[in-house]
């Protein structure tokens, strides 16, 4: 069992929920990806203040599944959405709107598109005033993203995601996430933005360094940072992934 030391606001919520006898709400659907590069490093950014959960926390890019990313089916390379079922052991539409969720949130949240025009290749640089006024529409909600992927005769590039981790909000927090973690490797040519909004900073830092405790972040997401700093590299990382059981849910408790 690994023990950490929540934020005092969290200590108290927690706190407060027991006293009361809280009824937990039920966990949204949510996918959070590491995006990684050479010299081993990880992507952190931080969120606002103002928002409802994880205020002035670093976070991976990630949030929660859109119902479109089930209902429409974007252009698709790599595992098929059967074999990412049979990796997630969830029904096939849910696990294609998991991965889906997680190509989408990490381009609107850095600006990083796994995605190309085949199996074979994926899209260089994507800071251009084009696919700026498409992130910020499919932020908006005004453009979905199997349309925005057509449109761009791109394709869903799945192989370069590894599924990593699974883990469930605790019960006591008002806003709840079951969110299915992954891990990339960050394409050539491209280069994440701060782009702003739900985030005021940036970090590119080894893992072992982010999960010092030098930055403000949540168990999740500084468990996860020293199971990364523990394979000791990129190539490690994508090696060990294969092995992990990224349906067994981590579910923290507060003692």
């Amino acid at each position: 069992m690994v023990e950490f030391k929540l934020p005092p606001a969290l200590a108290e919520q927690a706190r407060a929920f027991a006293e009361r006898g809280g009824v937990p709400v039920q966990p949204r659907l949510a996918s959070t990806v590491v995006l990684l590069r050479e010299p081993f490093e990880a992507y952190l950014l931080r969120r606002v203040a103002t928002m409802a959960f994880a205020a002035s926390m670093y976070v991976f890019p990630g949030g929660g599944v859109d119902p479109r990313d089930a209902a429409v089916h974007p252009g698709w390379a790599g595992p098929s959405p059967a074999e990412w079922a049979a990796r997630l052991h969830l029904d096939e539409s849910v696990a294609r709107s998991v991965v889906c969720a997680a190509v989408r949130e990490v381009f609107e949240e850095s600006g990083v598109l796994l995605a190309g025009p085949d199996a074979d290749t994926v899209v260089g640089d994507v800071s251009g005033p084009d696919w700026e006024e498409a992130r910020l529409a499919l932020i908006a909600r005004e453009l979905g993203f199997a349309e925005f992927l057509s449109r761009n005769g791109l394709v869903l590039r799945s192989d370069l995601l590894a599924a990593w981790s699974r883990w469930i909000t605790p019960e006591f927090e008002p806003r709840r996430f079951d969110t299915y973690f992954f891990v990339a490797v960050l394409p050539k040519g491209q280069v994440p933005r701060d782009v702003g909004g739900e985030a005021d900073d940036t970090v590119w830092c080894a893992p072992g360094e982010a999960a010092d405790g030098r930055y403000t972040m949540l168990p999740p997401t500084q468990y996860t940072l020293l199971e990364l700093a523990g394979a000791g590299g990129i190539d490690a990382v994508l090696a060990a992934a294969p092995a992990r059981n990224p349906a067994d849910a981590i579910r923290p408790t507060a003692d």
